[in-house]
């Protein structure tokens, strides 16, 4: 099986997991795949796909992985009590052939849906895009060897480690979702470990994590932005609502605010001083990366925060140059994290998949994001996004 522990997954689907148990326990949601490469054919992979689902199904938290939950600072005793008892329900996903769009035609998209209460679905993301990946490569692939992807691999640790001026420069692995396998994902964070020493800073994978005695890095996502606006008091105030509930849980502690789900400009205005105070840094996830640095800055110094107290955390669609760029031109003026996922972990050889799971729906209402990014945004209601378009002052250039 792909996946043999419920940990082997990203960090910030326990944080906001935990969220969910505290205050929103009786939400529903629906999520949806989409595969953002052309051409690709998944459909003959269905059978398998459903057997690595039925097979996650069946996991349940061991008592050593569950004591290593326990011992992190900002995780709950009660949390961990009901993972204890926590297992997987196949019967909340469907996957099958597209039943519309390109797929009518034969161009092989698949869909998967996965649709019920929040607190029982939020864990199935991240396994899934990473056994959909898994199967794909393991089946189109022809026995790759991986020495492409070891000579690649080195070679950005190579001019990481050894260019002058960048030993404070800092990466993560953010690879889980999109690796090529489950193993070269455990032997890739395993070289960077050895081989950058403190120029790695941890791993979003929970697993590993624990694996390699590494540091298990991340806050939130998207989908919690969203469900938001249908759990929020009104839309406009959505945004600020899911801070809150934030900082009411975690009570400053896992500090990192993600700025992209209405576009920059949309969370500046509700990102105040208050929360310029209260959160560690901020998240890019989409758009100029150069631009988006220097609108944070400027925005924590016109709320008279020093800006070299805060974290700005790069983490989309990076590879080990622009990362180095980034650390250039933004080092010494704020602290710097660099989350890097595809160009670590499916760098070898094969073109990656471009593949997500993305919530659309909550409570029966539609919700959305309307990133920095054109191509980056799913909702399956045209006329909502218009409406948040309308509500958030969203131009219609934007996403």
């Amino acid at each position: 099986m792909i996946i043999d522990s419920l940990l082997d997954t990203d960090l910030y689907k326990f944080s906001m997991m935990q969220v969910v148990l505290h205050q929103y326990p009786a939400a529903q949601v629906e999520y949806r795949f989409k595969c953002r490469n052309p051409g690709i054919d998944l459909v003959p992979f269905i059978g398998e796909i459903r057997a690595e689902l039925a097979a996650l199904c069946q996991l349940r938290f061991t008592p050593e992985e569950l004591d290593y939950l326990r011992s992190w600072r900002f995780i709950k005793s009660d949390f961990v009590d009901f993972l204890g008892l926590f297992q997987l329900n196949e019967k909340y996903v469907e996957i099958m052939p597209a039943r519309s769009g390109p797929a009518a035609a034969g161009h092989g998209e698949i869909e998967i849906r996965i649709r019920g209460p929040w607190l029982h679905t939020i864990l199935f993301e991240v396994p899934l895009l990473a056994i959909v990946n898994e199967v794909y490569f393991r089946n189109t692939s022809n026995g790759l060897d991986l020495a492409e992807g070891r000579r690649r691999l080195h070679e950005k640790i190579a001019l990481l480690r050894d260019t002058p001026d960048y030993a404070g420069c800092r990466i993560a692995d953010y690879g889980t979702r999109r690796r090529y396998s489950r193993v070269w994902h455990a032997e890739v964070v395993t070289t960077l470990r050895n081989e950058l020493g403190t120029q790695l800073a941890g791993t979003s994978n929970v697993w590993l994590a624990r694996k390699l005695n590494l540091t298990p890095l991340g806050t939130l996502a998207h989908e919690y932005l969203q469900a938001h606006q249908a759990l929020g008091p009104r839309l406009r105030d959505s945004q600020v609502a899911a801070l809150e509930a934030w900082a009411k849980e975690y009570r400053g502690d896992l500090g990192i605010a993600l700025s992209d789900v209405y576009g920059l400009n949309a969370f500046l205005r509700d990102f105040d001083m208050y929360f310029c105070k209260l959160f560690d840094g901020t998240r890019h996830d989409s758009g100029d990366p150069f631009e988006w640095g220097e609108k944070v800055l400027a925005h924590y110094g016109v709320n008279r925060v020093d800006p070299r107290s805060k974290v700005l955390v790069f983490s989309d669609g990076l590879d080990i140059p622009k990362v180095m760029q980034l650390y250039t031109h933004f080092r010494n003026r704020c602290l710097l994290a660099f989350g890097v996922g595809t160009n670590l972990t499916n760098d070898v050889g094969p073109v990656p998949l471009n593949i997500v799971i993305k919530m659309v729906r909550c409570n029966g209402q539609p919700v959305a994001k309307l990133s920095d990014s054109p191509g980056k945004n799913m909702c399956e209601d045209p006329a909502y996004v218009a409406y948040l378009r309308q509500v958030f002052e969203i131009p219609a250039s934007q996403g």
